[in-house]
């Protein structure tokens, strides 16, 4: 007997590379607590202990020029990233910026009470992605994020707690990586909030930029 879908399967979330490919997404993981400066800036003290990570749903990915304000936050951060998009468990296909948008206010409270982050980072279109450049960037390359044309984040990507290396050993003891695996490694300092009708962009030194505006 042939089973049949009790409904047609979603489509896949697509992202654009930068010589005209599309990069299916499978998963998306986070790494939290990765250049000290940040974790200063959250009231934390950087530690050797071993990569945080978190995960954010497939279709938070996105390419779109335009990303809604999300409800149930009065508080929503921009996150400025190097993003990792691997072809294999051991193989990275490339790289782009990203920004990994957080509703600050319900991350708080989560941490208060002990509770996951989810709502906090895993919400509707929470990720933009720029296109996927299939070459590494430079190895002093500095990320950069700016809002409204101001810089707001700026920090060579060579300040990681845990470089790339490190990140993919981590996470590979967690779970076995593959095709369309995404991996945000972390944001600098200088994060900050937004609102509806900014501009932010992340501009990485030999990767494709991202940029959007968030809207009502």
């Amino acid at each position: 007997m042939t089973q049949k879908l009790v409904f047609d399967a979603p489509p896949p979330t697509l992202l654009a590379t930068d010589d005209g490919q599309l990069f299916p997404v499978r998963r998306i993981f986070c790494v939290g607590k990765n250049y000290a400066d940040h974790v200063k800036e959250m009231g934390g003290a950087p530690s050797e202990d071993p990569p945080v990570f978190f995960a954010k749903p497939t279709d938070a990915a996105t390419n779109n020029a335009s990303v809604p304000f999300p409800p149930m936050t009065d508080n929503l951060h921009f996150e400025g990233e190097l993003v990792v998009a691997m072809t294999s468990p051991k193989e990275i296909f490339g790289y782009a910026a990203g920004c990994d948008l957080t509703r600050r206010d319900l991350q708080k409270a989560a941490k208060e009470k002990g509770a996951p982050w989810d709502m906090a980072k895993g919400f509707d279109l929470s990720g933009p992605v720029g296109p996927i450049t299939n070459a590494a960037p430079p190895g002093e390359a500095r990320l950069r994020t700016l809002v409204n044309g101001e810089i707001r984040q700026d920090e060579s990507l060579s300040s990681m707690i845990w470089p790339i290396p490190d990140i993919l050993r981590a996470l590979s003891r967690y779970c076995a990586l593959a095709a369309g695996d995404l991996i945000f490694t972390g944001t600098p300092a200088g994060v900050g909030a937004i609102v509806s009708g900014d501009e932010i962009s992340v501009e990485i030194d030999g990767i494709a930029p991202l940029s959007f505006k968030l809207s009502n």
